[in-house]
């Protein structure tokens, strides 16, 4: 095995245990809540809701992130710039 293949092969496992779920995170629903959620995950034949709520929270941090990346420029300023 070659230094390259070892370096590449050590990033992957660095890779694949920061990719490990140890956090929990667990929030209730009431009663409609959660029947939209059912038929929400039946009509689009979700089979790992623990995924589906994991991504839709996860979209929506990374769009607000995206949003509210810090720039040199205020908002405002960069709209007038566009116009």
């Amino acid at each position: 095995m070659t230094k390259i293949d070892k370096k590449k092969e050590l990033a992957i496992l660095n890779r694949d245990k920061a990719l490990i779920r140890k956090h929990k995170a667990t929030f209730l629903l009431n009663d409609k809540e959660n029947q939209a959620i059912e038929i929400y995950c039946k009509k689009y034949k979700i089979g790992n809701k623990s995924k589906f709520m994991r991504e839709a929270v996860m979209r929506i941090v990374m769009e607000n992130f995206l949003e509210d990346y810090p720039t040199l420029f205020e908002k405002q300023d960069l709209d007038k710039l566009i116009t």
